[in-house]
């Protein structure tokens, strides 16, 4: 199952989830964007964005007014839904308007071949240095298992002797749990990490858990602030 959390008070940019993508609201053209893929449940605080799903045609639960994350809020919605330990619980971002269903796909396959205790999964992809600049762009470095070593907003790995060929990764805000990982993983406290990057995945890091990372090619990238909304729209212009 996908759940998108959509929190309407976005602190860079409030309301940003209702902004108009070509037509649609950016939550519902985010979940329209997936819904081939499997079943798709918006996760809200706000009773103007159930209604909103409602004229979709989307399913929509309301949650919590008070989770520190997004996953916080999707985890409430699979419990809210009875989902078993061992669905596939897919967190797609609402301010993802342009993800591609196949990068969703990547991480539905990975999730599904994992038989591990704590499954956790997520994307990145090579970013260029103007990029990896850009404290509104997470970056990721992982390690030669493709598991995650470290996410934020700083550009990372810091090259200290100048080298001419470092490459630097783009964290894509999708995550991929078993039920089962996804309740474990609101059980941890959030970390000291997670409140100074303002970055959720470091609560699975600080707690000694690996987060399995699929490389992919994409052209998305999360909406923070109007002028990213801009900038997508010229982008995007010619995508439905």
């Amino acid at each position: 199952m996908i759940i998108i959390p959509a929190r309407l008070k976005s602190s860079r940019f409030p309301d940003k989830i209702l902004a108009d993508i070509m037509g649609l609201p950016m939550v519902i053209r985010t979940a329209k964007r997936v819904e081939a893929l499997d079943d798709v449940v918006i996760a809200t605080d706000s009773l103007e964005v159930v209604e909103l799903a409602k004229q979709y045609g989307i399913k929509a639960v309301m949650t919590s007014e008070s989770h520190n994350s997004g996953t916080d809020r999707i985890n409430e919605a699979s419990n809210i839904l009875g989902l078993n330990d061992d669905d596939v619980v897919i967190n797609v971002q609402a301010d993802e308007p342009f993800i591609e269903p196949d990068v969703v796909q990547a991480v539905i396959n990975k999730v599904k071949q994992s038989s591990l205790d704590f499954t956790m999964v997520s994307l990145y992809k090579e970013i260029n240095s103007e990029l990896a600049d850009d404290s509104n762009h997470v970056k990721v470095v992982v390690d030669n298992n493709n598991d995650a070593v470290y996410f934020s907003r700083s550009k990372i790995p810091y090259n200290r002797d100048h080298y001419a060929d470092v490459n630097y990764f783009g964290h894509l805000g999708i995550y991929g749990f078993k039920k089962k990982s996804l309740n474990q993983f609101c059980d941890f406290a959030p970390s000291i990490l997670e409140n100074i990057e303002k970055l959720e995945q470091l609560r699975a890091i600080s707690c000694g858990k690996k987060i399995s990372m699929v490389k992919v090619s994409s052209r998305s990238f999360g909406i923070d602030t109007k002028e990213d909304l801009e900038n997508a729209l010229l982008i995007f212009a010619n995508q439905s």
